[in-house]
């Protein structure tokens, strides 16, 4: 692993940083750009815009691309600038990278992103049956040995780290992670010392793959947006003008207990027809074992089932689809967002899931009559390891300057 250099700030009155944020943040949703294109775009002036451009390419966040320079005939032809993005020789320095754990019940995700979101490399740690108590440690000495094999030479900024449950981010702790036991652990100190002293982020995966969604995803996330996760934990997060909504202690998007209509299906909290026990993976792979469907319960069975033809996987798929298209409808009508994002396995890798997401949302929402305000993550199946980078990145991108110095 390589450090990001330490590069001291003149101090100020904070419209330095905002004016770098200003700036970075156009270079990201217009790159290549030319600087006076950057002061039109954003209202800045250029002569702000250019010293903030030398900075920004002093910390090796942007580069200039000479090659793409274009001559209008008048005056000196503008130097294109871009997130640096590139390895060492291209350009330039090479460009920094984040590292995202995406930390998860039986199966951890690990991935290395660049300043754009994309992901360079990935790698996945089954965890068996280690005690809670440790996997931490086994999260972080996998961690460690993907950075040393992907990273190769370039600037680490840092690693995010995103799991269900409440999380509080401020404190870097996870206040409480039922399915794995964890109550009010320090998990982001563990996951640093693990690392050797990276700094480490933590986050709720649904607010951080909604925070990726504003950050990299379609224009309309910025605006407003509700994610709905289900997985072996089913939570949501909301995000207006973008920024992602936490409530006091970060307790907001506990959506587990949320009514699902026409669902009787048992909870463990004594009700029936709780969203996470209707549509959880843990749900949907117990049924389909006891189905016969599959040998042993396992949600990705079940889909690769019926990806394979397996009419009763499909089936089974198709009734959680609109389940979840039931959740949906619910906080379409509370909330009415631009947007709602649905991360859920099948409906991933299979449009016609998504459909049927939209079908039951639209059927029921007063509200919503469009159904293309649903849609799946712009990471795709890489939204996971994208979100918990993103929680590295999202600050970088709000102050650059002191992020970089820090």
């Amino acid at each position: 692993m390589t450090a990001a250099p330490h590069i001291s700030r003149a101090t100020g009155d904070g419209r330095r940083e905002a004016n770098a944020a200003t700036v970075l943040r156009t270079v990201l949703d217009h790159g290549p750009v030319a600087r006076r294109t950057i002061a039109q775009l954003c209202g800045l002036s250029p002569a702000a815009v250019s010293r903030q451009c030398t900075d920004l390419v002093r910390l090796g966040l942007v580069r200039e691309l000479p090659g793409l320079v274009e001559s209008r005939g008048v005056g000196r032809p503008q130097i294109p600038i871009d997130l640096n993005t590139g390895t060492a020789g291209e350009h330039g320095t090479a460009g920094p990278v984040a590292g995202g754990i995406h930390i998860g019940v039986p199966v951890s995700t690990f991935g290395l992103m660049d300043l754009r979101g994309r992901l360079l490399a990935r790698r996945h740690l089954s965890h068996g049956g280690p005690a809670a108590g440790d996997l931490p440690r086994r999260v972080a000495d996998g961690m460690r040995e993907f950075l040393d094999d992907s990273v190769r030479g370039r600037p680490l900024l840092g690693v995010g780290a995103a799991l269900g449950g409440w999380v509080d981010p401020g404190l870097g702790t996870a206040v409480r992670h039922d399915a794995l036991g964890w109550h009010h652990r320090p998990l982001a100190a563990e996951l640093a010392r693990g690392l050797g002293g990276t700094e480490v982020r933590i986050d709720n995966h649904a607010r951080a793959i909604a925070q990726s969604e504003i950050l990299f995803g379609r224009p309309a996330a910025r605006r407003s947006l509700v994610h709905l996760f289900v997985g072996n934990v089913v939570d949501a997060a909301l995000g207006i003008a973008g920024v992602v909504h936490q409530g006091p202690g970060s307790g907001a998007g506990d959506v587990a207990h949320l009514p699902v209509p026409d669902s009787t299906t048992p909870c463990p909290c004594g009700r029936t027809g709780c969203l996470e026990a209707t549509v959880s993976n843990t749900a949907i792979a117990l049924t389909a074992a006891g189905l016969g469907i599959v040998p042993e319960p396992d949600a990705f069975l079940v889909v690769d089932a019926a990806a394979a033809g397996d009419r009763r996987a499909d089936r089974l798929l198709r009734r959680r689809a609109r389940a979840v298209g039931r959740a949906v409808a619910l906080l379409l009508d509370v909330l009415n967002p631009d947007l709602v994002v649905v991360t859920e396995h099948s409906s991933l890798l299979n449009p016609a899931y998504l459909e049927e997401i939209r079908g039951a949302a639209i059927g029921l929402s007063h509200v919503c009559g469009d159904p293309e305000r649903i849609v799946s993550p712009h990471a795709g199946t890489a939204a996971l390891p994208v979100a918990a980078g993103t929680i590295l990145l999202n600050p970088l991108f709000r102050s650059p300057l002191t992020t970089i110095e820090r």
